[in-house]
This record gives structure tokens, C-alpha cells and sequence, in this order.
């Protein structure tokens, strides 16, 4: 052989001699190429140039060829790579299915395995083991619908009483619809299992099916021995009670009765066994008893067969020559059926007849009780209307001798005297002032307590009124080296001219006697719905354990046992006047820090002085007056009955009621709204009147005009009133105070 030559011809040459082929059959194949390409140079003919291209053409689509079949080869050698791969897969995969259903069949309970189609993927042999008529149907492949149609005609599959496999469908694709559900299914006979679904990320959906049939069974002889042993209970419970008890169903059959019943109907035991009939039962009774007049047996018949008992039954019947009486009770039970009790009342109704016996006993000597104390209340009010009358004209037949002694004392001091006689008879007329005072209050407290103080409510301007009381005071004040300031004001409230400038009087009067230095304040201001005149004094001020006693009558504080200084009268004419006109009254004080009288007024027209204008103001509230709507909440009948007929008299409308519960009740039931409340503070057991204040005030509004009314007069009562902003008007109630806060104007 040759020995090998490097190949340095091209590519396309070395494939047209063949690499196979020997050293001479490639040179003569060189030798060959050669001399046609030495003719093809020689040849200019156009078809030769047209042979050489198509060897051209031939030479480069050999080249695409190869390396076309190049990447082929690789391509084929990834794919072998991937098909390798895949087969690996392929065997994990089934590894995982094979260990996957090994694993659900050791599952106790059955399981299967629905995709996102509803398709079953797989199931384990716990699965419906229940239906064994379907179990070769389970197969992967098989859609919900199809297995539920043949679950649904299975033999063995449990229903409800009057549900057809068609309606036990629908009810499993309404459940399917649902994310999770459970319910207890029953399969075979006495066998339950629990069926869940649950659904998957996926959308597909798991089922598992729990046997419960010992569970079920357990709950059964539970529920049984529970029923035993309520119906033991019920029998002791029924043989325990001292009435006679029986008890039907729907159909009108003794389902039970206790030993006590046969005593009342004298039955023996063996006329009263279960399932009797109500009408058996009734015919062999019915003659032991005598009915009341115009009712007979048959009208607990007629209750008994009614299609819907409402009410219950209770009738009264005799026996024994009516020496016994019998309480026929019966009331409907929930299943259709009844229960009836018979009792003997026949103590009772005796105790019944001996109480009404003693009641009229009792109304008799209470009758005669309250003729003697009307007889004795009149006794006492001409004894008080005597005094009354014995003061008023002792005052007046007193007052005449000191007027005409104080005109010839006038007429002395005209004449020459010496400085001696004049300050004796500036004593003596100062005396007499003094008793002229004291006189004069003892008649306006036996008026106040009288309650027969005649009062002209209307408005008041109160300019004219402080201007005239600046005029008065200011001698007085000046006298004792004290300022004496009095703002005036342009106001106009509502209040009795006389009585009101009374009392500022006396608040006035009272403030100037008790300061020694500084001054003493009267001015107006604003608060809330009132004008309020405020009398305040740079004086010694009241503790707090007399602020309550001064207004007593004959007491004083900080003065002289002396006529001169008066008698401790002014405020108890202060007190006894601003309830009579409903003005509130209010005292703050500290001792060192002087002291405060604070009267409340209601507002009557815009500032004006006019007596036009006044008269117009006063006919107005009048007139609306007349549309008011009154709630009178009162539990003592006789003093309800007097009010609302002197509010009638008024022409006021007037709701009353008894307690603080009936006026919640009525309001709900007719929805009216009451212009002003007057309510009793002491409204017997339940709530009282500050707690129907306050119910009052949640339902109508915080601004409700109203009035807590009572005798009541203990520092705790006011605390409490106070707190709830609630104005006190005390008992006895004067006619003049009721009618200034029911006519006066409110805003």
C-alpha cells in the first residue's frame, strides 16, 4: 500500500473522488475532472457554460445536504436524550400513583377523588362499601352525575320518607355546589356513614364517607334512656302534685294521669287506661259534677275538638251539694294534644268569702274613720280660718292708732323742741315703724299660709320696678355708709307686681341690715328660660347648717333681739311668696364671704312699658292657655281628682294616670305628646318621679316643661332634684303658683 498523502484538495473535490475509494481510482478520477475542465475552458458554446453552472449548482446543494443531515443527527440524538428523560418520568409518576393508592387504601374511611370536570380520578375499596351493588362501577373515568344516578338506585342506600331517588339527587348536586359540606347518609340496613366534601385548590373534590353506626346507635339507647328517665321524672313529678292531672294527644287519647285524678273523678284504677278516648272519659263524668249557670259539659267538649285552642280552658264546677268546688284548668300542648288539671278551691273560695266579709267590714270602719277626720279637718281649717281672720283684723284695727299716732307725731316735730324732745320723738317714731312693720308682715303670713293670697299673675316691667326700690333703699344704705348698686334693666316677666316687689323688699332690706361694710348688689341676668334678679351683700354670709332655718318665721341671724331690727319674718315672706307665685328661690352663701338670694322669673314680652302692649302680652298667653295638654302623674286618687277638676275648670286638658309605669304606657299607646307634666314624686313601688323625669325627658325632649310635685321637703329630696335640673313645687300646691306656671309664658 501507498503510504497516506495529506488531502489538500477542497471540500467539494474531496466528495466528488470519494474518501473510500484507492489513490488510483482518485487520481483517474482527478485525471478525469481535469480534462473536462480543460475542454469546458476551450469550449465557448453557450450549452457548456449552461452544463458547468448546473455542476456548480449540483456541487453547493451537495454541501446543504450534508450539513442539513448534520443537524438532523443532532436533533435525533437531543430527542433520544428527552425520550430518556421522559420514561424516567413516566415511571416516577406511576411509582407515585402506585404509592398514592396504596396509601388512600389504608385510609379507614372511604375516599375519592373527583377532578376539576367532575370526573373520578380514583377511589379506595372503603368507598361506598356500603352499596355493594355499584362497587364495579366505580372505575376512574366515571362522571359525578353517573355515579350519583347509580348511588341514588342502589338497594341499599337510605332515604327519608317520601323522597324519591330523583328528588336525593337534586339534593347532592345542590350540596355539590357548595365549598364544604357534611351530612349523615344511611346505607344497608341500621348502617350510617358520615359523607363529607371538601373542595380542592383545583377545583376538583374529595368525598369521604365515615361509618357512624355505632355512634349512632350509642345516641339512639341514649336518647331512649334519657326518655325513660324523663318520663320517670314526670310521672313523680305528676304523682307529687296535688292536683288531678291528665294529659291527650292530637287524637284525643289518655297518654298519662297521676293517682290523684281518680280521687277527684272517684274512678278506679281500672276505668282509667291508656288510649281512652276524651269522650268515654267525659260521659262517665259528667254526672258527678254540677256546671255553672248555662254551661254544661259540653262546653269543655266543644274546647277540647276546637282546631285551634288560642286560649286555654278554666271552668268551676260543684259537687257534694255545692259544699266542694272544683277548677277545671286546661291548656293546649305544642304536638295538638292537651292537659288538664282539676283542683279542689273550695278552701279557697271559702278564705275568698271570708275576706270579702271582712273587706266590707273594714271599708265601713274606715268610712266611719274618714267622716270623723273630715270632721275633724273642717274643725281645724275654721279654727285656721278664724285665726286667720282674728290677725288680719287685729293688724288693721292695730295698724289705725299707729297711722294717727305717727300724723300727731308728724305734727310735733314742726314745733320748736329742744334737741332732747326731737331725738325722743325720732325714737318713738322709728318704734312705731317698727310695729307698723311687724304688723304688716304677720298679715302677709297669715295670707301666704291661708293660701287665700289673691295674686294678679301678668307681666311685669322690671325698669320701673328696680328704679322705685333705688329710690327707697338708697336712704337706708346711704345711712349705714353702704353702696347700694342697682343696674337697671328693660325686662318684662311674668309675676304678681305686689308680691314680687315684696320680696325684693325683704331680700333688699335683709342685705342692707346684715352688712356692716362694702356693698350690696341687685342686677338681672340670663339663665336658661329665666331672668333671674340676683341680691347679693358683702356681709358676714350664713353657714351652712342655717341656710335652711332662716326661713323659718322668728328667726334670725347675726341681729339684735330688738322690735327695731324685726321679727325674722322677711324670709319667711320671701319663701312662703315665691312658691305661691312658682318663682324659683336659691341662697348661696359661705360664711366671711357674704351672701346671695337668687329669684327665678319667666319671661313675659320683649322689653316694653306700655300698658297696651302689656295687655296684649297678658291676653295672649291667656288664650294659649286654653290649648294646653297637661300629663298629671299622681298615685293619690282624691288629691288627682281635685286637681284635674281645677285644672278643667281652667280649661286645661288633663291626662292623669296613677303611676310613672301607666304614663310610659299611655304615651306609647296613644303617641300624644303633653305639653307640661306635673308629677308626684312618691309614686309607690316601682319607679318614683325623678325616674319618670327622666324616661319623659329621653322619649319628648330635655326641654319639657314640668314640675316635680311633693310634700317632701329633706335636703336629700332637693339634692336629687337639683341634679336632674327639675324644679320643685311643694304640697300643698296653691292655686295661684299651679296657674302662674301653667299660664305663664315659656320659651
Amino acid at each position: 500500500m501507498e503510504p497516506d498523502r495529506p488531502n489538500t484538495l477542497p471540500p467539494s473535490l474531496q466528495a466528488l473522488i470519494g474518501r473510500e475509494d484507492t489513490l488510483e481510482r482518485q487520481n483517474a478520477k482527478l485525471l478525469r475532472i481535469a480534462e473536462v475542465l480543460i475542454r469546458h475552458s476551450e469550449e465557448t458554446t453557450e450549452d457548456r457554460g449552461a452544463a458547468y453552472a448546473q455542476f456548480q449548482r449540483a456541487a453547493m446543494l451537495e454541501d446543504q445536504v450534508r450539513a442539513r443531515t448534520r443537524d438532523l443527527e443532532r436533533a435525533l440524538d437531543l430527542l433520544n436524550i428527552s425520550n430518556a428523560r421522559l420514561a424516567d418520568a413516566n415511571r416516577e409518576i406511576e411509582t407515585a400513583r402506585q404509592n398514592l393508592a396504596s396509601a388512600i387504601e389504608t385510609v379507614q374511611e372511604g375516599f375519592a377523588l373527583f377532578d376539576a370536570n367532575d370526573v373520578l380520578v380514583m377511589c379506595n375499596s372503603r368507598f361506598n362499601a356500603l352499596l355493594p351493588d355499584i362497587r364495579s362501577h366505580l372505575q376512574p373515568g366515571l362522571e359525578f352525575v353517573d355515579y350519583l344516578k347509580l348511588a341514588s338506585h342502589s338497594a341499599y342506600l337510605g332515604m327519608a320518607q317520601g323522597m324519591a331517588p330523583a328528588d336525593w339527587m337534586e339534593m347532592r348536586l345542590r350540596r355539590h355546589k357548595e365549598h364544604h359540606f357534611i351530612l349523615t347518609q344511611r346505607m344497608g340496613e341500621d348502617r350510617w356513614v358520615q359523607v363529607s366534601e371538601h373542595r380542592t385548590r383545583d377545583g376538583g373534590t374529595v368525598i369521604l364517607q365515615t361509618e357512624v353506626t355505632d355512634l349512632i346507635r350509642a345516641e339512639r339507647e341514649e336518647r331512649g334512656r334519657m326518655l325513660h328517665d324523663q318520663a320517670q321524672i314526670l310521672r313523680a313529678t305528676l304523682e307529687h302534685l296535688r292536683l288531678g292531672v291528665c294529659i291527650f294527644d292530637a287524637r284525643l287519647q289518655l297518654l298519662g294521669w297521676n293517682e290523684r285524678l281518680g280521687e277527684f273523678l272517684t274512678l278506679p284504677r281500672t276505668r282509667l287506661r291508656h288510649g281512652m278516648h276524651f269522650d268515654h272519659l267525659l260521659e262517665q263524668i259528667r254526672d258527678q259534677f254540677v256546671f255553672p249557670h248555662g254551661l254544661s259539659a259540653y262546653r269543655l267538649a266543644d274546647w277540647v275538638r276546637s282546631v285551634r285552642r288560642v286560649d286555654s280552658f278554666t271552668m268551676e264546677v260543684t259537687r257534694e251539694g255545692g259544699a266542694q268546688i272544683i277548677e277545671l284548668f286546661a291548656q293546649e300542648l305544642p304536638d295538638g294534644g292537651f292537659v288538664m288539671s282539676l283542683d279542689d278551691v273550695s278552701a279557697e273560695r271559702q278564705m275568698l268569702a271570708e275576706l270579702s266579709r271582712t273587706n266590707e267590714t273594714l271599708e265601713a270602719r274606715v268610712m266611719e274613720r274618714t267622716l270623723e277626720l273630715e270632721d275633724a279637718l273642717t274643725r281645724a281649717e275654721r279654727a285656721n280660718a278664724s285665726r286667720s281672720r282674728f290677725v288680719a283684723a287685729a293688724s288693721h284695727d292695730l295698724l289705725q292708732p299707729l297711722s294717727a299716732a305717727k300724723l300727731y307725731l308728724a305734727s310735733l316735730f314742726d314745733e320748736s323742741q329742744s334737741d332732747l324732745a326731737l331725738r325722743t320723738l325720732d325714737k318713738v317714731q322709728s318704734a312705731l315703724g317698727s310695729v307698723e312693720g311687724i304688723l304688716g308682715a304677720l298679715l302677709d303670713i297669715s295670707r301666704l299660709e291661708s293660701g287665700n293670697a289673691t295674686v294678679n299673675m301678668g307681666p311685669v316691667p322690671l325698669g320701673p320696678l328696680f328704679e322705685r326700690l333705688r329710690d327707697e333703699f338708697s336712704p337706708m344704705a346711704n345711712r349705714k355708709g353702704i353702696e347700694l348698686i342697682i343696674r337697671p334693666v328693660s325686662a318684662v316677666v311674668f309675676s304678681d307686681s305686689a308680691y314680687l316687689r315684696r320680696i325684693l323688699q325683704n331680700l333688699i332690706s335683709n342685705a342692707i341690715r346684715y352688712t356692716d361694710t362694702g356693698r350690696v348688689f341687685v342686677g338681672l341676668r340670663r339663665r336658661g328660660a329665666l331672668w333671674v334678679v340676683e341680691v347679693r351683700d358683702s356681709g358676714p354670709g350664713i353657714a351652712e347648717d342655717d341656710q335652711e332655718a332662716i326661713f323659718r318665721e322668728f328667726h334670725r341671724l347675726h341681729a339684735k333681739a330688738s322690735a327695731s331690727e324685726g321679727m325674722g319674718l322677711g324670709l319667711a315672706i320671701v319663701e312662703r311668696a315665691a312658691s305661691l307665685l312658682g318663682h324659683p328661690l336659691e341662697l348661696r352663701s359661705k360664711p366671711g364671704r357674704g351672701t346671695t338670694f337668687a329669684v327665678g322669673l319667666r319671661p313675659a314680652i320683649e322689653a316694653t312699658s306700655s300698658a297696651e302692649d302689656i295687655q296684649s302680652g297678658e291676653r295672649h298667653y291667656i288664650d294659649t292657655a286654653r290649648d294646653l295638654l297637661v300629663l298629671l302623674v299622681e298615685n293619690d286618687a282624691e288629691l288627682s281628682r281635685a286637681m284635674t277638676q281645677l285644672l278643667e275648670k281652667w280649661g286645661v286638658t288633663v291626662l292623669d294616670v296613677g303611676s310613672g309605669e301607666e304614663a310610659i304606657e299611655l304615651l306609647e299607646a296613644t303617641g300624644v305628646e303633653p305639653d307640661i307634666c306635673l308629677i308626684d314624686y312618691q309614686l309607690g313601688e316601682g319607679m318614683d318621679g325623678l325616674d319618670l323625669i327622666y324616661a319623659l325627658r329621653e322619649r319628648l325632649g330635655a326641654d319639657l316643661p314640668l314640675r316635680l310635685v311633693t310634700a317632701d321637703r329633706s335636703e336629700e329630696t332637693g339634692i336629687r332634684a337639683k341634679a336632674a335640673k327639675v324644679e320643685i313645687m311643694a304640697k300643698p300646691i296653691p292655686p295661684a303658683a299651679l296657674a302662674a306656671f301653667l299660664f305663664g309664658p315659656r320659651r
